[in-house]
Parts: structure tokens; sequence; C-alpha cells
């Protein structure tokens, strides 16, 4: 059984991530494009970047999902020579450590809550790759020092960070964006 191909790209805001991933998929032939988006409308500014991204996608007739969070249950809709795009790791992590906050506890602040949702994410990736023909994960670069963090924004640098360790380890390309430049640490250029 052939396994996908990963990428995973990161890089900090408006470097140029989702573009560049967009035409690595686009510049395919592929039986279908899947563009997996975990971003929500919060505020004005996250309403115009999601449509902006819509209406970027719009032409290239992308097959889109919105998954904010429980990436597992985009499974039963992927198929076999599907290219797909998910954009983004970090929104994705933001959404799930906040999941329950409506509730009282949100995520973050129940015991063993994070890890099994870094655990499952891991899992439906490497289930992913066994059913498409490309995955391409778009992150963003969060991890900068800084003196001091809050605890909450801690745990997320420290969980994106373990996350993306996890993720390149097996990916088979890892693509760091600079200004709109790629930079490519592992694989060869693309």
């Amino acid at each position: 059984m052939v396994q996908a191909t990963v990428t995973f790209i990161s890089g900090g805001a408006r470097s140029g991530k989702s573009a560049y991933a967009e035409r690595l998929l686009t510049n395919q032939k592929a039986s279908r494009l899947v563009y997996i988006a975990s971003g929500v409308v919060a505020d004005e500014e996250m309403k115009r970047r999601i449509d902006q991204h819509k209406e970027d996608r719009r032409h290239a007739n992308w097959h889109t999902i919105e998954q904010p969070k429980n990436l597992h249950e985009v499974l039963p809709f992927l198929k076999s020579g599907d290219l797909v795009l998910w954009d983004c790791l970090t929104t994705w992590l933001a959404n799930e450590m906040y999941e329950g906050y409506e509730e009282g506890t949100p995520c973050v602040h129940r015991t063993g809550c994070l890890e099994q949702k870094q655990k499952q994410l891991l899992h439906t990736v490497k289930q992913m790759k066994e059913i498409v023909s490309q995955l391409v994960i778009v992150s963003n670069e969060v991890l900068d020092e800084w003196p001091q963090y809050e605890e909450e924004t801690e745990i997320y640098r420290q969980t994106i960070g373990t996350l993306h360790q996890q993720i390149v380890e097996f990916a088979d390309h890892a693509i760091e964006m600079d200004h709109g430049i790629p930079i490519v640490w592992k694989g060869e250029s693309l």
C-alpha cells in the first residue's frame, strides 16, 4: 500500500504559507482538491482572512471541509487520490484547548485532555496518510522566546512545539516560509 506524501509547512503570520501550500497542490492532477479549514470567525479580522482564503480557492475548485475541532471526523469524507491541505494546526490547537469553555472548564484545564487530543490528532494524521495521495499541513511558527508567558500561552507554545516535532518526524518534507520564500529543512525542494 502506497502512503501519502506528507508536507509540513510552517512560518510566521502572513509569511505566505497558505498560498504556497495551495500552489503545491493545485499544480498537480488529482481527482479532488480537499481543503480542511480549522478557522472560525471570532472577530472582523478573522472573518476577512477566512473570506480571503475562500476567494483564493474559488477558482481552483477546492472541496472545503470546515473542521475547527475533532479532525478525525473528516476521515469518512476523504477519498483515495485526494490532495489534502489542512490549514491550520495552530488554529486547531487553540480551538481544542478551549473546547468546553462554555460549560465552565476548557480542555486546557482538564487533566489529560490536551494530551488525549494530541494523541488523537497524530493517529488521525497517520490514518489520513493511508487514504489520500498527498497531505499538506500548515502551521504557524509561534516559538520565539520571550522572557515570560502566561500559563495557558506557555502550554500552547509547548504543545505546538511538540506537535511540530512529531509531525515533522514522519513527514516527507518540512518547509519553513520566510517572507514568501520556502526554506526546505527536510526532503527535497518542491
